[in-house]
């Protein structure tokens, strides 16, 4: 008898290595040879150096994603890290990884038999009319207690692989999680540097006003003399006065401007806004400039593509699982314990007892009419499936659409800026010569007015057009992904391979020692390694 139970187990096991899912491979994607808006240059790499663009080879593992460095900022550089350490939605996404790995795991012990262990004590009056146990009526039965202790060991055999379909569908779904958990990290560092341009900005477009103001207050104290000697007239003066409050008016809006930019910042950074303050400093130079590299390489970097390539192969595999509904499933089940109506005797050799088989329901079931709802879920998994291969095609569609707009606008706004740097100056120039020329009496003072909100409006244009650079320029590591080289990787089908040798065998196929267990996260090609479990994921 056990025998024959063991080579039953054998075979199924055997055949549990069956999988109905489809093989998963990623959708063909046309991938262009270069960006449009980035045209070839021969010294792109006289400028990379320039650009303080670190290349991979010269970079420590660790090190790998602090994009924000190449800005040279150290206060940028500190509200990084403490945005990365305080950040309450970056703790929400991490714990939503935790949760997911977690829910992946539980689904590891589908592959173990289930034992469980119970005792119970009843109390029974036989009828009088009951049979002994020689077929003959019992005559004066009393009521009598059976104590019972037992244990029970039960397992569904994974004959057509749903168990194992099921367990890489929750595996993948963690693997989603994990990237859409750094697509949250890079979205924060990218805001953080953003916000923190656009108020530097700010600070220098402040500054310019602050001087227009001073200027004009001047201005208005002299030409008050002047009226009330009688040597300027009233218009002169109503000018003066509105051209100051005009300036003191814009300069309120553009600290109404930065209290709004402070308060986002002190949000990013986990603090509430009356406990954190930037002080004024201007933003001046020009930001780096950064190589895009090749198209190829995007869908490696990008985690919200990551996360789109994980959640195909978490819907492949529940088509398999679905497949496994039009098959039949085995289960198995051993009981053993011991029974007496004497407690005392409960442990005795003598009160054993041992049973195979079900004890409710069947050991092998097989459906043959079920109204359709299994043809029903699994066109539902295939429409599942056919959702997600569209949703990552449109992915890598925005991917490159926001690659191409940070590329394009990183361009434009540098011979922008360039040529709105000649008009400030030609304009502060212009504003010197006809001062000299008002001093001198060859010009009216609106003419001076005029040539001085021209040479505001000029340099504020030209100090937001830098501020837009510097912005556009954080969009574009944004959108390449938040990094500058290649990172270790595993594709997607070895890395489901890995975890299931490890779950039956207890070690992994060509697993260095060293290495972290979990190793998940697909990718276009390859994939970045999962950490440590011990570690959590504002570690990563």
């Amino acid at each position: 008898m056990f025998r024959k139970t063991a080579a039953i187990v054998l075979i199924s096991t055997s055949l549990s290595a069956c999988s109905l899912a489809p093989d998963f491979k990623l959708p063909d994607i046309k991938i262009p040879d270069n960006y449009k808006e980035q045209p070839a240059d021969k010294n792109a790499s006289e400028k990379l150096e320039s650009a303080n663009w670190k290349t991979a080879e010269k970079l420590d593992k660790n090190d790998r994603g602090e994009w924000w460095k190449i800005f040279g900022d150290e206060k940028l550089n500190d509200m990084e890290k403490e945005a990365n350490e305080n950040n309450q939605s970056l703790k929400a996404a991490a714990a939503r990884v935790v949760e997911s790995r977690a829910t992946a795991e539980s689904n590891t012990f589908s592959f173990l038999p289930d034992l469980s262990i119970g005792g119970n004590a009843q109390r029974a009056q036989p009828a009088s009319a009951s049979l002994s146990a020689f077929g003959q009526p019992a005559r004066n039965l009393k009521p009598y207690t059976l104590y019972q202790g037992q244990g029970i060991l039960s397992y569904e055999i994974d004959l057509f692989g749903k168990v194992r379909d099921d367990y890489r569908a929750f595996s993948f779904d963690a693997d989603a999680q994990e990237a859409s958990y750094r697509t949250t990290i890079l979205a924060l560092q990218a805001d953080v540097a953003q916000n923190y341009f656009a108020l530097r900005s700010l600070d220098s477009e402040r500054q310019l006003v602050r001087d227009t103001v001073r200027i004009r207050e001047e201005a208005a104290r002299i030409m008050q003399h002047k009226f009330d000697v009688g040597e300027a007239g009233e218009q002169d003066l109503t000018r003066t006065i509105s051209e100051l409050a005009s300036s003191k008016a814009d300069l309120l809006s553009l600290d109404r401007q930065r209290s709004g930019y402070e308060h986002a910042l002190a949000v990013l950074l986990g603090k509430l806004p009356s406990d954190f303050s930037l002080a004024d400093m201007q933003l001046v130079g020009a930001p780096p400039a950064i190589p895009a590299g090749l198209p190829s390489t995007l869908l490696e970097r990008r985690p919200d593509i990551t996360a789109a390539q994980a959640t195909m192969a978490a819907y492949n595999s529940r088509i398999g699982v679905a497949r496994t509904a039009f098959f039949p499933s085995i289960s198995l089940t051993a009981t053993g314990g011991a029974e007496s109506t004497q407690l005392s005797n409960l442990f005795h050799w003598t009160s054993r007892t041992w049973a195979l088989g079900q004890t409710a329901g069947n050991a092998i079931a097989m459906p043959i009419f079920d109204s359709g709802r299994n043809l029903a879920r699994l066109d539902v998994a295939h429409a599942a499936y056919d959702e997600a291969v569209a949703n990552y095609r449109q992915q890598v569609l925005v991917a490159f659409r926001d690659v191409e707009d940070s590329l394009a606008s990183q361009r434009m706004l540098g011979e922008q800026s360039a040529q709105q740097d000649i008009a400030a100056a030609a304009a502060a120039r212009t504003t010197e010569v006809i001062e000299k020329r008002y001093h001198e009496g060859d010009v009216n003072f609106f003419e001076v007015v005029n040539a001085q909100r021209d040479s505001l409006n000029a340099g504020r244009s030209a100090v937001q057009l830098r501020g837009q650079r510097f912005i556009t320029t954080v969009s574009l590591i944004r959108a390449l992904g938040g990094s500058w080289g290649d990172a270790p990787t595993l594709s997607v089908e070895t890395k489901a391979e890995d975890k299931l040798s490890y779950v039956k065998h207890g070690k992994k196929k060509g697993k260095k020692k060293g290495k972290s267990k979990k190793s998940h996260k697909p990718t276009h090609k390859k994939a970045t390694k999962s950490p440590n479990k011990s570690k959590s994921p504002s570690e990563y």
